[in-house]
């Protein structure tokens, strides 16, 4: 059976420790319904723009919003198609969870989710690769990265599922659980394509149904890809002779912990700036109005010039968003003329 090879470093458990610390936080805050549903769903659209970006996606993240919301964009059909996929599998992580013991079958159900219609061969969604693959620099034409051959494939993935669904995992930290689920499925590579996409799925499954992230606030591939190279390099630094996964998990811990921070940072700042939420917990705001509050909350204040222009509003519907939060005495009027501003309550 799979056996992990690695040590906890300083570095390590000092990861752990300001995740543990940051969750916390993040779960004991007060956030009326809408607000979680907010955050939820900008951490769904961040993780399917960020995941797909590390692959070579080039849709922005206001393309991969507007797809997420339904609407059809003037894009090439492979890209919009393999961000819808991303979203779709993301979505179905709950039910994923539910599945005791997860089975090499499953991780073959996702990863066709992940390439539906987006493979040059429509015959390798959704089954184990039958011939041999390697990552390679798209510029260079070197090879980065030799996966196991071929032949190895299917006794490697139930090798790594007998440790996955057994008791051991358990007493590991979720996020080295994580953490090392996603190295060795990146490292079998079991697919010709979307190995990477399908990992990422799978670590935030871990997340998912070892209770860490139910709230699912946190966008977890937006760290890789905001340095891509790092990423790639943590993955290249494991020897392939002894797989010892200290220097991965040191990168791995470092990625979520600054992710957890981002959203502990947000979650604090709705919870202590807007009176609003302790006082009328239950307030309906809209997705537009909210949008306007979480500015505020980062910006300090609005104009009715940056309402127009952040949110493509006309000034009639600027009167009638800025009418009901100050109605709901969410916000209030400051300055004059030119100084003409609004700011929390």
């Amino acid at each position: 059976m799979y056996s992990p090879n690695f040590n906890y470093t300083n570095k390590i458990v000092k990861n752990l420790t300001l995740i543990a610390e940051a969750r916390t936080i993040i779960l004991n805050s007060s956030l009326i319904p809408k607000w979680e549903v907010s955050l939820r769903k900008e951490a769904l659209i961040r993780s399917a723009h960020s995941s797909t970006a590390i692959e070579g996606n080039p849709l922005s993240l206001e393309e991969v919003r507007a797809l997420a919301k339904g609407r059809d964009i003037m894009v090439r059909r492979k890209d919009k198609q393999e961000v819808l996929n991303y979203l779709e599998a993301l979505e179905r992580v709950p039910e994923f969870a539910q599945r005791t013991p997860f089975m090499p079958r499953d991780l073959l159900e996702i990863h066709k989710i992940v390439t539906k219609e987006t493979l040059e061969n429509p015959e390798d969604e959704g089954i184990f690769r039958d011939r041999q693959v390697f990552v390679g620099s798209r510029y260079t034409g070197e090879v980065i990265f030799m996966p196991p051959p071929t032949e190895q494939v299917t006794e490697l993935i139930n090798d790594f599922f007998d440790w996955f669904n057994s008791s051991g995992v358990d007493g590991l930290d979720p996020v080295i659980h994580a953490g090392i689920t996603h190295y060795e499925l990146v490292r079998i590579h079991p697919f010709i394509d979307g190995n990477g996409r399908t990992a990422r799925i799978m670590a935030s499954l871990v997340f998912y149904e070892r209770g860490f992230d139910v709230k699912r606030f946190f966008a977890l591939d937006d760290y890789y890809d905001h340095d891509r190279r790092a990423y790639y390099a943590a993955l290249k630094s494991v020897d392939q002779k002894t797989l010892d996964l200290t220097g991965w998990l040191e990168y791995f811990t470092k990625g979520i912990a600054v992710s957890i921070n981002d959203v502990k940072n947000k979650v604090l700042g709705l919870s202590k700036d807007i009176k609003i939420l302790k006082e009328k917990m239950q307030i309906a705001l809209t997705e537009r109005q909210m949008k306007i509050v979480e500015w505020i909350v980062d910006k300090g204040a609005i104009t009715n010039r940056e309402m127009r222009d952040i949110f493509g509003l006309s000034d009639e519907a600027v009167r009638k968003e800025i009418s009901k939060l100050l109605e709901l005495g969410v916000v209030t009027r400051k300055g004059k003329g030119r100084a003409f501003h609004y700011i929390l309550e």
